[in-house]
């Protein structure tokens, strides 16, 4: 449905809520304004106004309606289509929350379709108005807006992810006997959903900057080359973070195992001692007729005091040997 439609001129917006129809007229009524839609999850149906007033291709539109689509930019005649990818980090699930904005730039006219939760296109329309020598530069302006609001939010999203690894490589260094490979795994799935929303960002991005697009004015190129500055480096810190969680997967495999031998060296150690006192009981328990340590008064106490002996001695071999 339409969340918001707004007419902007010369940087402001016009005052009051306005009809679709309403909104186009006022914006067909000065060269300088523009209409700006904000669509959340629309239906088929509810879109169809919009794409025959727009004239909006048929494909970027199928492509609109669905959630899951890859970031891109297309070009429909003198209409940019851009897909991206939006990202929240939920901290308590250890979850990156991917949505998608899509976006229609064209003379006049900006329309944003939001999937998922993100309020980026929201927070953006927020922050433009407060900007009116932004809003001057036309559909350009709230294109390089919502493109580098997305962006910062995969900063924020790094910034919690980078917490949780900080975590997990001080659980697995920690003397705590704890298996953390669960967790890893999936702290790692999600670092690797998070690369599919922002690596194909990149040549978007690129193609943004270089400026040879309909509907970007020429003085925001400079904008979009801090946007791809920020998107790099998400991209290298998406990179680190999927080697460290490859490293902390193996150093907890490597720790279990060692955990894992040292348990085995104690159990053996514990049979090898009890094994003694058992051999020597079963030796006298045999009765035969004939073993003259049975006849003895001393017979009995040096059974035991051998097992003692025997049991002492095995335990400070094996204490010195770190067994025990």
């Amino acid at each position: 449905m339409i969340v918001d439609c707004a007419v902007y001129d010369s940087g402001t917006r016009r005052a009051g809520d306005l009809a679709l129809d309403v909104a186009l007229e006022t914006a067909r009524s000065s060269p300088e304004a523009f209409v700006w839609i904000g669509l959340h999850e629309p239906t088929p149906d509810e879109f169809d106004a919009v794409v025959k007033e727009f004239g909006l291709h048929h494909l970027a539109v199928e492509d609109a309606l669905q959630p899951h689509q890859r970031p891109k930019l297309e070009r429909y005649d003198d209409t940019l289509f851009l897909v991206l990818k939006t990202a929240r980090y939920v901290d308590p699930d250890e979850v990156v929350d991917i949505g998608q904005v899509v976006l229609f730039v064209g003379d006049g006219f900006v329309v944003s379709v939001r999937h998922g939760q993100s309020a980026a296109a929201a927070a953006v329309r927020s922050s433009l108005e407060r900007k009116p020598e932004m809003l001057r530069h036309g559909p350009s302006a709230v294109l390089h807006a919502v493109v580098d609001r997305v962006v910062d939010d995969y900063l924020e999203v790094l910034h919690g992810l980078e917490n949780d690894i900080d975590e997990i490589e001080q659980a697995v260094f920690s003397t705590a006997r704890q298996n953390h490979a669960e967790r890893i795994y999936k702290l790692k799935r999600e670092v690797l959903e998070f690369r599919r929303a922002v690596a194909p960002l990149a040549q978007p991005i690129a193609d943004l900057e270089n400026g040879a697009l309909p509907c970007i004015a020429g003085d925001i190129g400079p904008y979009f080359r801090d946007v791809a500055d920020h998107l790099t480096r998400a991209g290298e810190q998406i990179e680190a973070f999927d080697v460290l969680l490859t490293s902390a997967l193996n150093a907890n495999l490597a720790s279990v195992g060692v955990r894992q031998n040292e348990d085995m060296r104690k159990i053996s150690a514990w049979v090898a001692i009890m094994a003694v006192p058992t051999m020597i009981a079963g030796v006298y328990g045999m009765n035969f007729e004939y073993m003259p340590e049975l006849d003895q008064v001393w017979g009995y106490p040096a059974a035991l005091t051998l097992m003692a002996v025997a049991c002492l001695v095995l335990f400070r071999a094996f204490k010195r040997n770190d067994w025990l």
